[in-house]
């Protein structure tokens, strides 16, 4: 009788250990992300992991998440979808990270989906508008930014507005390409218009010679880029270089200040679409928290679009993770994210439910001066 209460009481007592979560313990939680840090795009996995870094400080230097510290494991995926899904493997099976954050772009997200959904493991703010992630409602990704249907719509609207109608698209081609394609197709088509010609590069090129043939000819008023700062500044330059004078814009996704610093005085009037708030005033709320804790976390006065993202999806996770408690399991996170029915992050709302995981539809439309700097 004494062996059979001994036994009962060390498998009481090894319980805990044997339900605990991957990537959780009583000081740690293990946070994975994917995302280019070399290659043509990575200054957007640098900015976003940037931020990313600076509000997990953050959080650690005031005890964590309930006495758990974050530790971010990323890796880096050049942009290469392969790669992503080697990445995402790896991060689920080695290294046993609870959850994933910031991964980049529309086919590397889309490739490691199929091992989201069959690890069950959330994913919060994929840095992509694609709507291949958002419909069907998928229940373990998380999208804050707002949708590429929603950034060109703005910028067709917007264009619009001012009498003008030729409207071309330059696009990579793969998911993410076709995805601003079918929004630009969709916003025009509400206008009784259609694209006047359209031209593609493939990811992680700058031969953009055939595009500028299929697009020059057709005398757009405005041509629309879905694509990266080294493609579009490709375009861009050697667009201009062949006397073309109309005007240029593109979606949030290319990297507006690695995009401004590649153009020069060239970029002067590029307009392009954002999905935070203008990250260089003090307007807004989430802005001044930011601008302190970049500061905080050695980048004074290194402010961006891209590295706010990455700081707003941090803060959004961390929100989730402390709303599902203590007795932290994945289920539990994701409950907690879908609560977030109006989330005020400060003068930035998220909306989550269980049968809407696109948080936000902000877009804002600014143009980059002669200088490099951004106006809106």
């Amino acid at each position: 009788m004494k062996f059979f209460w001994a036994l009962l009481l060390s498998l009481a007592l090894s319980a805990p250990a044997l339900a605990a979560e991957p990537g959780v313990t009583d000081s740690q939680i293990l946070i994975g992300q994917s995302a280019p840090f070399t290659g043509p795009a990575s200054q957007l996995g640098i900015r976003l992991r940037m931020g990313i870094d600076a509000y997990f400080k953050s959080v650690n230097a005031d005890g964590g998440v309930d006495g758990r510290q974050l530790k971010l494991i990323s890796l880096d995926d050049g942009y290469e979808p392969g790669r992503t899904v080697a990445n995402t493997k790896q991060l689920i099976d080695n290294d046993k990270v609870f959850a994933l954050l910031g991964y980049v772009g529309t086919p590397t997200t889309l490739a490691a989906k199929p091992l989201i959904d069959a690890a069950k493991i959330p994913l919060v703010g994929p840095f992509t508008g694609a709507m291949a992630l958002r419909d069907p409602v998928d229940r373990y990704i998380f999208n804050i930014r707002a949708s590429y249907n929603d950034e060109t719509r703005q910028i067709v609207d917007n264009f619009l507005f001012l009498g003008l109608k030729r409207v071309a698209v330059f696009y990579q081609d793969d998911a993410y390409g076709k995805a601003g394609l079918t929004g630009v197709v969709k916003a025009l088509a509400a206008h009784g218009l259609k694209p006047v010609a359209t031209g593609t590069v493939k990811r992680n090129t700058v031969d953009v010679a055939a595009a500028l043939k299929s697009i020059l000819p057709a005398h757009p008023d405005l041509i629309v880029e879905v694509g990266t700062y080294t493609e579009a500044a490709a375009f861009i330059q050697q667009a201009r270089a062949q006397g073309y004078g109309g005007q240029f814009a593109n979606v949030s996704f290319v990297g507006s200040e690695a995009l401004a610093k590649a153009l020069g005085p060239e970029g002067n009037g590029v307009m392009i679409t954002q999905v935070v708030p203008f990250p260089y005033s003090g307007v807004a709320a989430i802005v001044r928290e930011y601008q302190a804790r970049m500061t905080a976390a050695g980048h004074p006065n290194d402010y961006d679009f891209t590295s706010l993202e990455g700081y707003i999806d941090a803060k959004v996770l961390v929100q989730g993770l402390r709303k599902a408690g203590k007795a932290l399991t994945r289920n539990n996170l994701i409950d907690a994210l879908n609560g977030m029915n109006a989330e005020d992050l400060g003068s930035f709302v998220v909306h989550f439910t269980p049968t809407d995981h696109a948080g936000s539809s902000y877009v804002d439309v600014t143009s980059i001066t002669q200088n490099g700097k951004f106006r809106h």
